[in-house]
């Protein structure tokens, strides 16, 4: 009796593989993820407003996925968030201008995104030039 338990216990275990196995090769026939290695991703778009949550959107070949993404709500930049750069200091206020304006060179590019390799970014300068306070000596007072 034991015999014939282990037998049949071996022949579901091997039937469920084989079921397993099938399975995978009709899922890699249909075209799966796994066929594709080019994504190309677009933007993440807002779902409302101009940040936030929304979505980006995937293609490769004749698939499209869309996937979560997120919009900070303090990125303003042209440049979008998938261009990461490495900047310079800021050059000295442009009087005629008033802006001043330093250089970045691409650091980074999220999701294959289409970045130019160096930038320039320019803002308004500060009304008040800051200036630091003199330090005071902290030796001994004879």
């Amino acid at each position: 009796m034991r015999h014939f338990l282990l037998v049949t216990l071996l022949m579901v275990i091997i039937m469920a593989a084989e079921a397993s196995k099938k399975k995978e090769r009709g899922k890699e026939a249909k075209g799966g993820a796994a066929e594709c290695a080019d994504w190309k991703y677009g933007r993440c778009v807002p779902t409302s407003g101009d940040c936030g949550a929304g979505v980006r959107e995937a293609t490769c070949n004749d698939q499209t996925k869309k996937h979560k993404c997120k919009v900070p709500c303090n990125w303003k930049k042209d440049f979008g968030a998938d261009c990461k750069y490495k900047f310079g200091r800021w050059a000295e206020c442009d009087t005629s201008t008033g802006t001043k304006s330093r250089s970045g060179t691409l650091k980074k590019a999220l999701f294959n995104a289409d970045c130019q390799i160096t930038i320039k970014v320019s803002k308004p300068c500060s009304p008040k030039t800051k200036t630091k306070p003199a330090k005071k000596g902290r030796g001994k007072e004879n």
